[in-house]
């Protein structure tokens, strides 16, 4: 049974940093990657990592996010640095991603995570 039970959610003021982190039980993924959704608004991708160390991100959290995954603990991570008020969202991990070469996107896979809230504000 495959689990990802996610923490490190919280509350900080812009500029600030947290770290998310992702525990994967049941299965090893090659590509695993962190959604966030905010209020009103579609599920969006984050950042993606393979096995292979190769990562991803969106625009929006280049330079400012970064993700890792330790192999021995099944964990990913995303450090969030120089957080801003519109990166208030609902954070999700997702296991299972799959790049679909003829629209250069990624597909989500079926596992996700209970979503955690990461709220940015004075």
């Amino acid at each position: 049974q495959v689990q990802l039970v996610e923490s490190g959610g919280g509350l900080v003021q812009p500029g600030g940093s947290l770290r998310l982190s992702c525990a994967a039980s049941g299965s090893i993924f090659n590509v695993m990657g962190w959604y966030r959704q905010a209020p009103g608004k579609q599920r969006e991708l984050v950042a993606t990592i393979s096995t292979d160390g190769t990562t991803n991100y969106a625009g929006a959290v280049k330079g400012r996010f970064t993700i890792s995954r330790d192999s021995a603990k099944n964990t990913m991570y995303l450090q969030m640095d120089s957080l801003k008020p519109e990166d208030t969202a609902v954070y999700y991990c997702n296991a299972g991603l799959l790049f679909i070469r003829s629209t250069r996107t990624w597909s989500s896979g079926r596992y996700w995570g209970q979503g955690t809230q990461v709220t940015v504000s004075s």
